[in-house]
C-alpha cells in the first residue's frame, strides 16, 4: 500500500487525530508514529483527509464570527486570569476552576426578558474561584482576537455586590448591578468593533477607587447592533466574573443606581432597537447612568438566592482604553482554588486534550499601548496568545456554507451565501443577513 508522510503539528491532540481517523479509514489503524511530529498516513485516504480539514477550517471561521473575554489581566495586584472557555473547558482533566461563571458558547443572547441576559445562558451559576483587584486598579478584558467588525455596538460594564460568599450566590431578580463604564458610538467609532479592534481586543476598565470593599460580580458586555433594526435583534454578549475587591473605600451605590437583570433592558429602551446603517451620528447606550463612584448606599445584592453547587462611554471613554502591557506570556494560567470566599492566585495550568470533534485554532493576539487621558496600566502579565476551540461542523454542514450567526448576505458581502442545516439565511437590512435557526 502506498503511503504519504504527513506533518503534524505537536500542539494537535490525538482525540483530534483519531477522529480524522475513523472520517477517514474506519475503525483500521490510521497511522503509525514515528516521531512526535510525524505521522504516515495512506495514500488513498488523502483525498478525503484534505476535505475533512477544509470542512474544519470552515467551522474554526464560523466560530471566530462571535466570541467572549477569554483572559481577564489585572494592574494591582497584578495577575492574569484564563476565563471560562466553553469550547476546551468542558473536555479537560480535569475540569478546570475558573473566575468567570460558565458561559454556553460564543453565541449571543437576544431574549432581554430572559435570565440568560445576566450572565448568558447558564451563567447565573456560581463559579468556583475569585480573582483579586484593588479598588482603582483596571481589568482588561482580553476578547476574541478576531471579533467580527461587522458587530458593531457598545461596550458596558456592571457590577453586583455580594451578600456573603459569592461561589454560592447568585442575583437572581433582585436590583443590585450598578454600571461602571460605557462607551458606544464616539466620533463615527463604535466601541465594540472599532475601538476594539484598535487595541487588540482589549477593553480595560476601572474600578472606582472608592468603592467598598467586598466580593462582587463583574458583568462585562458587548452588544452587537448589526440586526437591531427591529426585536429582537440585538444580539447580547454578557458574562459575569468573581472578584474579592480590596481597599479603604466606603462608597456604595445608592438604590436609584441599582438594577435587575433582567429588567434593566426592555424592548423599548433606547438603544435596543437602533438602525446602525441610517447615518446617525449619536447612540443613547441601554441602561441606567454610570455610577459617579460616591454614595452610601446599602449595595448588599437583595435576597437574591444560595447555591451549593459551586460551578465554579461618553461618560467614561478615559476608562475604556487598552493598558500598555509591560511583557507577553503564554495564555495558561489560571486560579487556583480557595476555600469557601477566600481569594484566588494565579498560577499556570498544563493544557490537556480537547474533545474528537474539536480541532484547535491558534488566535494570535498582541497587545499595543493606546492614547489616552487614563493613565497606562502596568502589568507583569499581559494577554498574549489565545486559542479557541472550533466545535464539529452541524449535521448537513458543508464548506462553503455559512453556520449559526454568520454573516450570509447583504451589500459588498462576498463570502458564502448560504447557510449549513439546518439554519436559514434571515435577511435583517439590505447591509446585512445572518444565519439564524429555523
Amino acid at each position: 500500500m502506498r503511503e504519504l508522510w504527513i506533518y503534524k503539528p505537536s500542539h494537535l491532540p490525538q482525540k483530534t487525530l483519531k477522529a480524522l481517523s475513523l472520517l477517514c479509514f474506519g475503525s483500521r489503524s490510521f497511522t503509525h508514529s514515528f516521531s512526535a511530529h510525524f505521522h504516515l498516513f495512506p495514500l488513498h485516504a488523502f483525498n478525503m483527509l484534505a476535505q475533512v480539514a477544509l470542512g474544519l477550517l470552515s467551522v474554526a471561521s464560523s466560530v471566530l464570527a462571535h466570541g467572549f473575554a477569554v483572559e481577564l489581566t489585572v494592574s494591582n495586584p497584578p495577575a492574569t486570569y484564563t476565563a471560562y472557555d466553553p469550547y476546551q473547558d468542558p473536555y479537560k482533566s480535569p475540569v478546570p476552576d475558573r473566575i468567570t461563571r460558565k458561559i454556553p458558547g460564543n453565541g449571543p443572547v437576544e431574549d432581554i426578558t430572559s435570565t440568560d441576559i445576566q450572565c448568558n445562558g447558564g451563567g447565573t451559576a456560581p463559579a468556583a474561584l475569585i480573582g483579586t483587584a484593588a479598588a482603582g486598579s483596571n481589568i482588561g478584558f482580553n476578547w476574541t482576537a478576531q471579533w467580527p467588525s461587522s458587530h458593531m455596538g457598545p461596550v458596558i460594564t456592571y457590577m453586583a455586590k455580594a451578600p456573603s460568599d459569592i461561589t454560592k450566590w447568585t442575583p437572581g431578580t433582585d436590583k443590585v448591578w450598578f454600571k461602571i463604564d460605557e462607551a458606544g458610538l464616539e466620533n463615527g467609532k463604535w466601541a465594540g468593533t472599532d475601538i476594539l479592534l484598535e487595541q487588540n481586543g482589549l477593553w480595560t476598565v476601572k474600578i472606582p477607587e472608592n468603592l467598598q470593599a467586598g466580593q462582587y460580580l463583574i458583568r462585562h458586555e458587548i452588544i452587537a447592533l448589526h440586526a437591531a433594526g427591529s426585536y429582537p435583534g440585538a444580539q447580547f454578549y454578557p458574562a459575569c466574573h468573581q472578584f474579592e475587591i480590596t481597599g479603604s473605600g466606603t462608597a456604595l451605590p445608592d438604590d436609584a443606581d441599582l438594577v435587575a437583570f433582567p429588567g434593566a433592558y426592555t424592548p423599548e429602551t433606547p438603544g435596543v432597537v437602533y438602525n446602525p446603517y441610517s447615518g446617525q451620528t449619536t447612540y443613547p447606550i441601554p441602561g441606567p447612568k454610570v455610577w459617579n463612584g460616591s454614595g452610601s448606599g446599602s449595595g448588599n445584592g437583595g435576597s437574591g438566592s444560595s447555591s451549593t453547587a459551586a460551578a465554579p462611554s461618553s461618560t467614561a471613554a478615559a476608562s475604556s482604553t487598552a493598558a500598555a502591557p509591560s511583557s507577553t506570556v503564554e495564555a495558561t494560567s489560571v486560579a487556583t482554588e480557595a476555600p469557601s470566599s477566600a481569594p484566588a492566585t494565579a498560577t499556570s495550568e498544563a493544557s490537556s486534550e480537547a474533545p474528537a470533534s474539536s480541532t484547535e485554532v491558534p488566535v494570535s493576539s498582541t497587545q499595543v499601548p493606546v492614547s489616552s487621558t487614563a493613565a497606562p496600566v502596568s502589568s507583569t502579565a499581559a494577554p498574549p496568545v489565545s486559542s479557541t476551540v472550533a466545535p464539529s461542523t452541524p449535521s448537513g454542514g458543508a464548506a462553503g456554507a455559512a453556520q449559526l450567526y454568520a454573516q450570509c448576505g447583504g451589500a459588498n458581502f462576498n463570502g458564502p451565501k448560504g447557510c449549513v442545516a439546518p439554519y436559514t439565511c434571515k435577511d435583517w437590512n439590505p447591509y446585512y443577513s445572518q444565519c439564524i435557526q429555523a
